[in-house]
């Protein structure tokens, strides 16, 4: 949004000065002034335009987990049969 307002008043100044320097005719005064204000625009530009690099924020990553391995459970009725079913155990 900056840089489209950046050309936006570079686009309206170079507008507005060259639109006098066509009906006066005052030697160049007004072409060296654009020149010297795009030029000026162009280097003021560049320098706030550079990236600027920050360190990532912390993020909290949680501790791998311990070892886990999978056995059969208590038997539940499930209304036909028993069954065992596999749950995970972790440390």
């Amino acid at each position: 949004m900056i840089r489209g307002l950046i050309v936006l008043v570079t686009a309206a100044t170079v507008a507005a000065a060259v639109t006098p320097a066509q009906a006066g005719g005052n030697g160049g005064a007004v072409a060296a002034g654009v020149i010297g204000g795009l030029a000026a625009g162009a280097i003021i530009g560049s320098a706030v335009a550079q990236p600027r690099y920050y360190a990532p924020a912390p993020a909290y990553a949680p501790p791998p987990p311990g070892p886990c391995y999978w056995t059969r459970g208590e038997a539940v009725w499930d209304g036909y049969r028993w069954v065992r079913p596999r749950i995970q155990v972790c440390d």
